[in-house]
């Protein structure tokens, strides 16, 4: 942490003189006195929030550009998949408590794999990546190809499996009850 402060008065020295703005120029844009900013450049002002901001909209960067801050860290999700009654569930998410999403591959199967009908408590949208999907929902039998999307309560007796003959894939989204998305397949 001390390094990378220590870094930014350089940092805010180089930024000036590469669009040649003078210490009066830019205290005059910013706000900031003069010897201020010339104390932020020589480290011998801790650099501040409230000093930070105004100087990035001067020069038009953003913080991070300002204090030359690391970039963050690989941004994907290495989950492990997850096999259940012929399925494979991939979370796509990692946030515990709130609405989990998952890629979910249906292999194809007899018509018998996945009719049973089962109801807990959340929230669910389902969208079809390829494939055909068939969602029992209570007494409702729909078949989703690809780009089509279902919402429901998962308090109705609900099953989906593929209705296929090569696997099914498709993005799904459980929330807890009270939940909602507000995306709604069209009825045909």
């Amino acid at each position: 942490m001390a390094k990378a402060l220590a870094a930014v008065g350089p940092r805010l020295r180089e930024l000036r003189q590469q669009r040649d703005i003078t210490l009066t120029r830019l205290a005059e844009t910013t706000g900031i006195s003069v010897s201020t900013l010339s104390r932020l450049e020589s480290g011998s002002r801790r650099p501040t929030l409230e000093l930070l901001l105004p100087l990035a909209e001067a020069y038009q960067v953003t913080l991070d550009e300002l204090v030359d801050a690391p970039e963050t860290g690989d941004p994907r999700i290495r989950a492990r998949p997850i096999q259940r009654d012929g399925h494979t569930f991939i979370p796509l998410s990692r946030r515990p408590g709130g609405p989990q999403a998952f890629k979910q591959i249906l292999p194809p199967g007899p018509p018998s794999c996945g009719a049973d009908q089962q109801t807990h408590e959340g929230y669910e949208w389902v969208y079809v990546l390829s494939g055909r999907v068939r969602l029992l929902l209570g007494d409702h039998d729909l078949v989703l190809g690809p780009g089509e999307a279902a919402e429901f309560d998962t308090r109705l007796p609900h099953s989906i499996r593929n209705a296929g003959p090569e696997p099914a894939e498709l993005i799904n989204i459980f929330g807890p009850q009270g939940e909602r998305l507000h995306v709604r397949a069209r009825s045909r």
